[in-house]
């Protein structure tokens, strides 16, 4: 069993792969380490620079996915390749340094089953940074993450804990919200976060919101606790409503409703219904192709002849 195992999704980082795999290389000298490299169908040549890394490095595993699958589902696909007793995960783009991997790994020898790496600062948008904080505050609520917790993307796990977590049959992969599912011992440290030297970024607002919505809907009821509390309030507000009108016509008092208060009542209460009936709808479409277990990735090849 390796000491170590890095699981990095690569999607359209040819620029990337030479020196990220260099850095790996020179800042875990003397570790027993493998470096898990997913290509998640780029369209740029990033899938012939990470053989071209395998093939001068023997520690380099390739995995080359099928179709585009999204950032955590190829990151659960590296999960199933890992088998060190710790595995680091972090992005392509060098804003991770390789060199601050031992930091985790000593924090995690103090007990922990999972270190997130804490960024006091971002070097990227303020879009990013939004949705970052935003995410965050509903997390709290939607996995139960402890309000001090930052859930970045650049972490190390125990391998005990990866292996709970590629048990789990969801159609619709978070990895932050698979690791609240298997362990609260967590804890962070301060990491610097660097400027991205080589490429341009790939993760853009739609991509954010879909793993928004992959937290919200697939490791949480909230939006059908949401639904019901709405619904109970739209009621119990009709209801008075309707006992203050009947007041008023038993007292002489009542007024002509006007159409515009009813097509504004209307088209308030039609589009709850709608919403409602759209948050049950993407509950009942997520269990159907989990049911007829459509894989979450799929693997074209390897450069590796050893398989998950």
């Amino acid at each position: 069993m390796k000491e170590i195992s890095i699981v990095i999704p690569v999607y359209n980082s040819h620029e990337c792969v030479a020196e990220l795999s260099r850095q790996i290389a020179d800042a875990l000298d003397g570790i027993d380490y493998e470096q898990i490299m997913v290509n998640d169908c780029s369209k740029d040549s990033s899938w012939e620079e990470i053989k071209k890394a395998a093939a001068e490095n023997q520690r380099l595993i390739g995995i080359n996915l099928r179709k585009n699958c999204g950032q955590d589902s190829a990151i659960l696909a590296g999960l199933n390749y890992a088998g060190g007793k710790w595995c680091v995960i972090m992005d392509d783009d060098l804003q991770h340094s390789p060199y601050d991997i031992l930091k985790l790994y000593k924090e995690a020898q103090k007990g922990f089953d999972v270190v997130y790496a804490d960024f006091g600062e971002k070097k990227q948008k303020l879009w990013k940074n939004l949705g970052s904080w935003f995410n965050g505050k509903i997390s709290e609520i939607a996995i139960q993450k402890p309000r001090e917790i930052y859930l970045s993307p650049f972490k190390i796990l125990s391998g005990d804990i990866v292996r709970e977590m590629i048990r789990f049959e969801n159609l619709f992969p978070y990895i932050d919200g698979l690791i609240f599912q298997v362990t609260r011992n967590i804890t962070q440290i301060p990491i610097q976060h660097h400027s991205r030297e080589l490429g341009t970024s790939n993760y853009t607002l739609i991509k954010s919101i879909k793993v928004f919505f992959r937290m919200l809907f697939g490791f949480s009821t909230m939006p059908l606790n949401l639904a019901s509390y709405i619904g109970f309030f739209s009621a119990a507000a009709g209801l008075v409503l309707a006992a203050v009108y009947a007041a008023q016509y038993f007292m002489g008092k009542a007024d002509v409703t006007g159409w515009t208060t009813i097509v504004i009542l209307l088209l308030i209460l039609g589009g709850l219904i709608l919403v409602s009936l759209g948050i049950i709808g993407k509950y009942l479409g997520q269990v159907y192709l989990t049911v007829n277990r459509q894989p979450k990735f799929i693997v074209k090849e390897t450069t590796s002849k050893e398989t998950a």
